[in-house]
Parts: structure tokens; C-alpha cells; sequence
């Protein structure tokens, strides 16, 4: 196991020097899975990014809390939970007895999103809300300040390697321009370092990337280009 335990428990805190990049395991070959986490955190991800479909609220299923604790016993790392289901609330005991560290879920479903954050917070985990491509801004009014995070999704979700939608930006900007010193910004879709200046630029400070970085050969590389010149 590496052990990247200084910093996992505060990872989501805003960072002096860079932005964070959180490697997407959707992108992974699950065949060494617990060994390319290991690689990528080796490479220089700050932390590890768990896409979490139920076929529902999106046209595909994907990894469960089971994945998610054969990641927590190879690594030390912060594990952020992404919930693209329709029924968050259920998936958040399991996840955190996985080893998750935070959980995200979507506005789009979120009935009672001020719940959803307060279970995340009585199980220890920090909490996220997301909100999808075509989703109208006013959906987060009065709702996106009560979060640790909120998570801007750059593709249509569900299925990885995608195209990334430059008109999230403006989004994301207007978003940025409304949180406090104390929340964080995520993208998460078809993020690349072709893309991650504009995307920095936006006010995004966690760049979530599956692909780009699981489907070349430099980790290293990928990852600093990602965080723009931030830590080495």
C-alpha cells in the first residue's frame, strides 16, 4: 500500500499552490486496478475520483462500494465519491463504510439536498453537489452554498471518454463567482490538458480527468499539465 495518509482527511481544503487533480479509476484497466492507483498517485494525483452509475439517472452502471473498498486497502488516499444515481441518500452509509471521503450527488435528483450534506458530514465525509450540462444555473439557487464542493459535469454523464462542452464555462464561471474561500470547484467530463487552462480560468480548482490520464503512458506529464504549475 502507499501511503499518502498527510493531507487525505483535508484534501478538499483550498490548496495555496494548485489546483488539485483527481484521477477518474473509470478510465483504469480494473485489472490492476489497486496497481495503477498506486501509480498515479506516485505520478502526482492529489486524489483518486470514484464514478458511480446505476443505469437510471444514467444509461450505464458502473463501480460499486465493493470497488471502492479494494481501493481504499491498496491506498491512503482521498477517495472522492461521485453519485450519478437516482437515489443518493441510499448509497452513502455503504460508501463511507468503503472508505469514501466524500460523496457528491446531483441536483437534479436531490429532493432534500440539505439532508444529503448532513448525512455526508455525520458519517465524516465532505459533501458535493453537482449539476449536468443542460441543467439551468437557477437549479443550485440557494442550495450550491450550503456544500464543500460543487462539481460541474463538462459531458453528458455516463459513459467516459467523451468531448468535452466548452459552454459549461460560462457556467462555471458564474458559479465560481459566488462561492466562498472555503469551497471548492470541480469539472469533471472530457477534461484534458488540451482544455485545462480554460478550465482553471473558469475558477475550477479540483480538474477531474479518466481518460487523459489513464490512456497514456505519462502519468506525470498529463497530471502537471493538468494543474497548470502548480506543486512539482
Amino acid at each position: 500500500m502507499i501511503d499518502t495518509s498527510a493531507g487525505v482527511t483535508d484534501a478538499h481544503t483550498r490548496p495555496l499552490d494548485g489546483p488539485l487533480v483527481s484521477a477518474s479509476i473509470l478510465s483504469a484497466d480494473f485489472a490492476r486496478l489497486g496497481e495503477q492507483c498506486v501509480e498515479v498517485l506516485e505520478a502526482g494525483a492529489d486524489t483518486l475520483h470514484v464514478d458511480v452509475m446505476d443505469g437510471h439517472f444514467v444509461p450505464n452502471l458502473s463501480m460499486g462500494p465493493a470497488i471502492c473498498a479494494g481501493v481504499r486497502r491498496a491506498v491512503d488516499a482521498f477517495i472522492d465519491v461521485h453519485l450519478m444515481v437516482t437515489d443518493p441518500l441510499a448509497y452513502l452509509e455503504p460508501f463511507a463504510a468503503a472508505g469514501a471521503n466524500h460523496c457528491t450527488g446531483h441536483v437534479e435528483v436531490l429532493d432534500m439536498p440539505l439532508e444529503f450534506r448532513n448525512r455526508c458530514h455525520a458519517l465524516g465525509m465532505s459533501a458535493g453537489i453537482a449539476i449536468n450540462p443542460k441543467t439551468p444555473l437557477e437549479a443550485l439557487d440557494g442550495v450550491a452554498e450550503a456544500f464543500d464542493l460543487v462539481l460541474v459535469m463538462s459531458v453528458h454523464p455516463g459513459f467516459s471518454g467523451q468531448s468535452f462542452i466548452p459552454e459549461v464555462l460560462e457556467k462555471t464561471r458564474a458559479i465560481s463567482a459566488r462561492q466562498s474561500s472555503t469551497q471548492r470547484l470541480e469539472m469533471d467530463g472530457g477534461v484534458s490538458p488540451a482544455n485545462a487552462e480554460a478550465v482553471r480560468a473558469a475558477g475550477c480548482d479540483v480538474l477531474v480527468a479518466a481518460s487523459a490520464i489513464f490512456g497514456g503512458d505519462d502519468y506525470a506529464g498529463t497530471i502537471a499539465a493538468l494543474r497548470g504549475g502548480g506543486r512539482d
